[in-house]
């Protein structure tokens, strides 16, 4: 997100005050599943950035899982967050304090948009303009919209009012805005987003079996559903 479209909540600290850690505690579970996207389809990236990167902490952990001879780079338009991740930096984990659409230089090998474009108000145009700045891009994107959502309609209006969700998505629209927006999609798979991370409320617990339930019957029909999983996406 660049600071023309970044909503004044990740600029003037409110964000930081509701989320309390930037969901840094989520960033490890995020990673692995960055790493998993990239094994699957044998890339070997030398240089990986990451855009909206927040406390920096998915790209340290993929520092240390990585160890070759990669290079990483982060990119946050908010001030509080870049103070969080520029405590990571080293020598092969660089973060700047700006918006990397605003500059120029070669591609980079990856880059990661981990819940990201769901936050910013010109999502497509936004897009657009971050499909040039590497040859192969990794999109984590929450699937809000399910059955259980909409009837409810309160878990929407929270993610709106508490996390800043301006856009709400299923797999078919997730993968279709890519598309729109002139990406190939190459891979794809669900992660358990309301299953497999901790501190999600006891509602959340109370749904893990019906979902795991769902899932493995068809893992489509959990996430129309019942909801509580993101897309894990890898696109040229």
């Amino acid at each position: 997100m660049g600071p023309g479209t970044a909503p004044s909540i990740y600029i003037d600290g409110s964000y930081l005050a509701r989320t309390g850690s930037w969901h840094e505690e989520d960033s490890p579970w995020k990673a692995y599943h960055v790493k998993t996207m990239l094994e699957r389809n044998g890339l070997e990236p030398k240089t990986i950035c990451e855009v909206g990167c927040g406390a920096g902490e998915i790209l340290n952990w993929l520092s240390r899982a990585l160890p070759g001879d990669e290079r990483f780079y982060g990119y946050e338009v908010s001030p509080q967050a870049y103070e969080l991740c520029r405590a990571r930096a080293h020598e092969r984990l660089s973060f700047r304090l700006g918006d990397l659409l605003a500059g120029d230089g070669p591609p980079y090998d990856v880059l990661m948009a981990i819940d990201v474009f769901e936050h910013v108000e010109d999502y497509l145009g936004f897009l657009r303009r971050l499909r040039l700045k590497a040859r192969y891009k990794i999109f984590h994107i929450p699937l809000d919209l399910s059955v259980q959502s909409v009837l409810r309609a309160a878990p929407i209006l929270k993610l709106r009012r508490e996390v800043g969700h301006l856009h709400y998505f299923t797999k078919e629209t997730a993968l279709k805005t890519l598309e729109d927006a002139g990406y190939e999609v190459l891979d794809y798979f669900y992660t358990a987003t309301a299953v497999e991370l901790p501190g999600r409320g006891w509602k959340a617990n109370l749904m893990k079996l019906p979902r795991n339930f769902v899932f493995a019957l068809s893992p489509d029909w959990a996430a129309r559903l019942l909801g509580g999983y993101s897309l894990m996406v890898l696109a040229k």
